[in-house]
């Protein structure tokens, strides 16, 4: 018989944190920490196996699961020596999700399970207030009426609102116990409205119900659209946890709260959180009200006047502050604690690891290497390479003028531009069409998911720091700004008033997360200064990675910029940007348009100073280190005027009679030019092209090793060859342009000439390719086309379907295509240093700055990875990561691994 309930409590304890995939973060940390000793309320999770079986079964339960439940269930009566449905000594529970990873907000709970109009008698009789029982009763029909019944919760609240206008009374803590009695009875006659039948009575009903809810949860939208967002496979299922109530709510000597071991902000080493007297869990979480400081510390950063629970609760925040230092001590991470004290007793509801900011990572990171925690391997395994993206943006100008309309919380640090919006929806078509914009809203909610991924920043006028909007926008690495409370957001009118000014809809707004100033127009920013722990980080991830890291580059900027995120080379300088100057279009055009050799060669003669200039730059930039320039590979049509006008124009400048040039625009027209007449196709018909660029390149590099001393290392890269024939002929004619240029200057230097291996034909004749082929960079751009027949320019219409669907496991685009894609470069590999042992091999497509993608390219042993300069320091840190998890990790002193040419 399958085992699909395991107990954790004081009593009985059957898991422990070893047992994530199969109880979930959620239920494997309750088991832990009960095993630990720390006061866990006692309760049982149903496995993430059940989750797929329940869908396996028409969304249908088990006889045995029932069994396995209802003993699990009687142990916790037992523990807590109450009865479940009683109606005198009622035992309730709580219902919540808790899938392997963490994923706030996105799946349902249900809390006070148990309740009806004889169990509430009971908890009435137990507790000695009426009015927290009643309390407790509403909010349970209004929870399980919302996640279970599928009733809008407005319908809720639209009630209490109508009460408080009758009763004249403000604040929902003003209502008593006959206002909650009356309210009661109004939720159940919603209820019966809505779904035509009474509310459920029967606490078993109830009970499988919440169960049946919370599976159904996992497949609800916004928890499909976080784990595309994360990457989180959706047949991983979520557990269910089943855990005996504790009552933050029962009077002044209760409380909830949520909490950080550190600053998940920004890494400090303090005890981080909020709580509310008399209160339950979603309460804080929800921004229903501005929760309090647990710090006497935290209280006087956010300038508040609200005691601090260090200061309200001394004793019971002495017996955290122990638990917080025994759970970071023990998990060895920064984890993100649930609690509830109940008549001034500590409950504990919840670990887990705690989702924080790139820069608190890194200094979390470096801190607890330095305090003995962790090793520096495990540092560098600790921190998401992605998240590195945080730290590598503008952020604003301190000396900018800023026009501060008000302040709020600093809830997920950097700085944000754009319109405001103040619906997921419009966020998100906006951002579509290219927009920049901040979703403002009173509060965000699980279904502004899609919103919050597509907005530049988030700004809330309620809520906390660990409200809903702060905790995703910081996993995100979102801009958010939270509790603006001067704030007054009217979603519905479109406006935002803060004192006398109003801003509407499509107005421009600013946000500082790292100070929590909203700004009206847009502000001045200043590029990143990365030093401190990013740099000890990067220095640990320089000794342990085997893989050289460089930059795709053409332009000084992006050379400098690589240069200085730690860039060991360029391994693609794509040369025809180059040709788009304005002041060298028309040469080109010229050059295409030359009706013979001779022509050609004049216009590719204008072209020429122009090129070694270029070239000469980058490599002054790369002093000593290699560059792979890859020769014209675009079809010739992508440089000819389209436009009437520009036909015109180019006509008239080149004295070319404008039918001729229509003409050869006929031409050179393809039906599919990205298979056409473009690389070494090139080179081969019109080899004056190559030869001129070849020239360029090395008197370039010749000048440029005058210059600065440290001569560059030229990698000469033939693109879109799929025969060895071509590679040979193209190569021979670079060689013989090399020799004519040493001869002329009297010098020469090294240099290399290889191809860009993008062809399927040319990966599975690689072993003969090799024979000619100093290097082999795989362009997996073209390669992911060619090899799956799909061009990237339009699959953007069906990719995420098929990415929904499981057909791709992720866009292809972005992360390598390791089954199909993969497998090709691994015969390119075998067979180039079958033929080459000397081969070099690296990867130039975008693919060369995604983590998952180098994990790959280290396992087949690539020799570098080449990225865009600001996903330099991301290939950096992947790169060690990839050959930490190989064992392959070398230590090479700095100083030496500098010098070398990758």
């Amino acid at each position: 018989m399958s085992k699909w309930v395991y107990s954790f409590g004081k009593d009985r304890n059957d898991g422990d944190t070893s047992m994530r995939n199969l109880l979930g973060g959620k239920g494997s940390n309750l088991a832990e920490m009960a095993g630990l000793g720390l006061p866990v309320p006692p309760g049982f999770t149903i496995t993430t196996e059940v989750c797929t079986e329940y869908y396996n079964n028409d969304q249908n339960f088990s006889e045995e699961l029932a069994a396995q439940v209802e003993a699990a269930l009687a142990s916790v009566e037992a523990e807590m020596d109450a009865k479940f449905g009683d109606v005198s000594n009622p035992l309730l529970v709580s219902v919540r999700s808790g899938a392997r990873v963490s994923m706030p907000g996105m799946m349902d709970t249900v809390l006070n399970l148990g309740l009806n109009d004889e169990t509430v008698k009971g908890l009435e009789e137990q507790s000695g207030d009426a009015r927290f029982a009643w309390d407790s009763y509403r909010r349970f029909i209004q929870m399980y009426g919302d996640v279970v019944l599928g009733i809008d919760h407005h319908e809720f609240e639209d009630v209490i609102d109508r009460y408080k206008r009758d009763a004249d009374v403000r604040q929902d803590t003003d209502i008593t116990a006959d206002g909650w009695k009356e309210i009661v009875g109004e939720y159940k006659k919603v209820v019966e409205q809505e779904i035509g039948k009474p509310f459920p009575h029967d606490p078993q009903e109830q009970l499988w119900g919440a169960i049946s809810a919370v599976f159904k949860s996992w497949m609800v939208p916004r928890a499909i659209t976080y784990r595309k967002i994360h990457e989180i496979p959706g047949d991983w299922g979520t557990a269910v946890n089943v855990q005996s109530m504790v009552f933050g709510n029962m009077g002044e000597d209760c409380a909830t709260g949520v909490a950080f071991t550190r600053d998940p902000s920004n890494g400090e080493n303090y005890f981080y959180g909020e709580y509310l007297i008399n209160a339950q869990g979603e309460d804080v979480v929800a921004g229903i009200r501005t929760p309090q400081s647990l710090t006497k510390k935290g209280r006087e950063m956010e300038g508040s006047n609200m005691p601090s629970m260090e200061e309200a609760m001394p004793g019971v925040f002495k017996q955290l502050d122990d638990v917080r230092l025994k759970l970071e001590k023990h998990y060895k991470d920064v984890q993100d604690l649930e609690f509830t004290v109940q008549k001034d007793k500590l409950f504990m509801l919840q670990t887990r690891s705690g989702k924080r900011t790139a820069k608190a990572a890194l200094k979390i990171a470096v801190d607890m290497v330095e305090e003995g925690l962790i090793t520096q391997e495990e540092a560098l395994l600790r921190v998401d390479p992605q998240a590195l993206d945080q730290l590598l943006h503008p952020t604003l100008d301190p000396d900018a003028s800023k026009d501060i309309l008000t302040k709020g919380l600093p809830a997920s640090p950097g700085a944000a531009s754009g319109k405001v919006v103040f619906t997921s929806e419009e966020a998100e078509t906006q951002a579509g069409a290219g927009e920049n914009v901040i979703l403002c809203r009173q509060e965000t909610s699980p279904e502004d998911i899609a919103g919050m991924h597509a907005a530049a920043g988030i700004l809330t006028s309620r809520g906390g720091m660990t409200s809903h909007a702060a905790v995703v926008a910081r996993g995100m690495g979102t801009c958010c700004v939270a509790g603006a409370g001067e704030l007054h957001i009217d979603v519905k009118s479109k406006m935002i008033r803060v004192g006398e000014r109003e801003i509407k809809e499509g107005d421009i707004l600013t946000l500082d997360g790292s100070t929590g100033e909203v700004m009206s127009g847009p502000v001045d920013t200043i590029q990143p200064e990365l030093s401190g722990e990013f740099g000890i980080l990067m220095a640990w991830a320089d000794e342990r990675r085997r893989m050289k890291v460089r930059t795709n580059a053409e332009t000084p900027l992006d050379a400098k910029t690589a240069r200085e995120f730690g860039a060991e080379g360029i391994g693609l300088c794509r040369t025809e940007h180059m040709f788009f100057d304005p002041e060298r279009i028309q040469n080109v055009r010229e050059m295409i348009f030359a009706t013979n050799e001779a022509e050609r060669r004049a216009a590719l003669d204008k072209l020429l100073p122009a090129q070694r200039s270029d070239f000469a730059g980058l490599f002054e930039i790369m002093s000593g280190l290699p560059v792979t320039v890859r020769l014209l590979d675009p079809p010739l049509h992508e440089f000819l005027p389209h436009e009437q006008e520009d036909i015109d124009n180019f006509a008239k400048i080149a004295g070319i009679d404008g039918e001729q040039v229509r003409r050869r625009l006929n031409d050179l027209y393809e039906t599919n030019p990205m298979l056409g007449h473009r690389g070494c196709r090139l080179g081969i018909t019109y080899p004056e092209i190559y030869e001129m660029q070849a020239r360029a390149i090395f008197e370039g590099a010749l000048e440029a090793a005058e210059k600065t001393g440290a001569p560059p290392v030229p990698e000469v890269m033939i693109p879109l060859v799929s025969a060895r024939k071509e590679l040979d002929i193209l190569r021979g004619r670079v060689e013989a342009i090399a020799a004519d240029v040493f001869k002329e200057k009297g010098k020469d230097l090294d240099y290399i000439v290889g191809t860009m291996i993008e062809l399927p034909r040319a990966c599975l004749t690689a072993n003969d390719i090799a024979g000619s082929a100093d290097f082999f960079s795989f362009g997996t751009n073209d390669l992911t086309q060619t090899a799956l027949g799909m061009s990237r320019d339009d699959a953007a219409n069906f990719l995420p379907e098929y990415v929904g669907k499981g057909i791709y496991e992720r866009d292809p685009f972005a992360s390598l295509d390791v089954e199909g894609v993969g497998r090709l470069i691994e015969v390119a590999v075998h067979g180039g240093r079958q033929t080459n042992v000397d081969i070099k091999l690296g990867i130039c497509g975008e693919h060369g700055g995604d983590p998952a993608s180098i994990a790959f390219c280290e396992q087949v042993g690539l020799d570098y990875v080449s990225c865009s300069p600001y996903r330099v320091p991301i290939a950096r840190l992947a790169a060690a990561q990839a050959a930490i998890r190989e064992g392959q990790a070398k230590t090479v002193p700095l100083d030496s691994k500098a010098a070398a040419n990758g």
